[in-house]
């Protein structure tokens, strides 16, 4: 673990799953995590009392990231808190499932404000806001190449913050901010676990190499890497965390 003191991050979607276990993460780095959430107040305030219980600092904080002023709001709180923001995880998300024909509006609507939308409106405002030698992280899925059926919606959104990944690493030139994005496969979160029968759940966790589902410290880990010094020459690049199904 890398020791970093003085230093902001703000993860959306933190609440729970993937978000709160990078919150956790950085905050043992030294991070000081805006924990974002949309609705799960609770859930948000358990996992700051975790972090300060365990030694670190965090602050809840409430927007949904796909209304660019509450995106902004948090920002303006961030900078008042702590005078400013050094780091951007971009966790939330959403997934539904449908085929391409049986996806209706709302479907297609949904995920694209929060999935694609979202991540533009924290995006914009980092590029504005992030202080230099700052680090962006967004998160993406394997599902971008893995390309399986009832995915079309979700698998779109994924590879469209791929694309912004990449070309805002190069817009930030001269900052040395860097910009990346993680793929996760199949995660034991609650976004991939509701819905799914365990036959599916079990065959998915075995189409890995290494025959297992990831789990949101996994992805932490890599968030982490990314995030600190070691991962300083990483830039504008989608690093696949999956154990190899893809």
């Amino acid at each position: 673990m890398t020791n970093i003191t003085n230093k902001v991050a703000i993860v959306t979607g933190a609440s729970g799953g993937i978000g709160a276990a990078v919150s956790e993460r950085l905050a043992s780095d030294g991070f000081v995590v805006v924990v974002n959430y949309a609705g799960s107040t609770s859930a948000a305030e358990a996992l700051v009392r975790r972090i300060e219980t365990a030694g670190g600092r965090a602050i809840a904080a409430q927007a949904d990231i796909s209304d660019a002023m509450q995106v902004a709001r948090m920002f303006d709180s961030a900078e008042a808190a702590f005078g400013g923001v050094d780091v951007l995880v971009n966790n939330a998300g959403i997934m539904k499932l449908a085929t391409i024909a049986e996806s209706d509006d709302a479907l297609f609507d949904r995920q694209i404000a929060v999935n694609l939308k979202g991540t533009f409106n924290t995006l914009r405002e980092a590029a504005k806001r992030l202080r230099n030698d700052g680090r962006i992280v967004n998160v993406s899925s394997s599902v971008t190449g893995l390309l399986q059926p009832t995915y079309g919606v979700y698998a779109a959104t994924k590879a469209a913050v791929e694309a912004m990944t990449s070309i805002l690493a190069k817009e930030l030139r001269g900052r040395n901010i860097t910009v990346n994005a993680i793929a996760p496969g199949p995660t034991a979160t609650r976004l991939f676990l509701d819905g799914k029968p365990q036959e599916v759940i079990d065959r998915l966790a075995k189409m890995a190499p290494l025959e297992r589902l990831g789990q949101p410290e996994d992805i932490a880990h890599a968030v982490a890497f990314l995030t600190g010094p070691d991962g300083a020459w990483i830039n504008g690049q989608t690093l696949r965390a999956n154990g190899g199904i893809i």
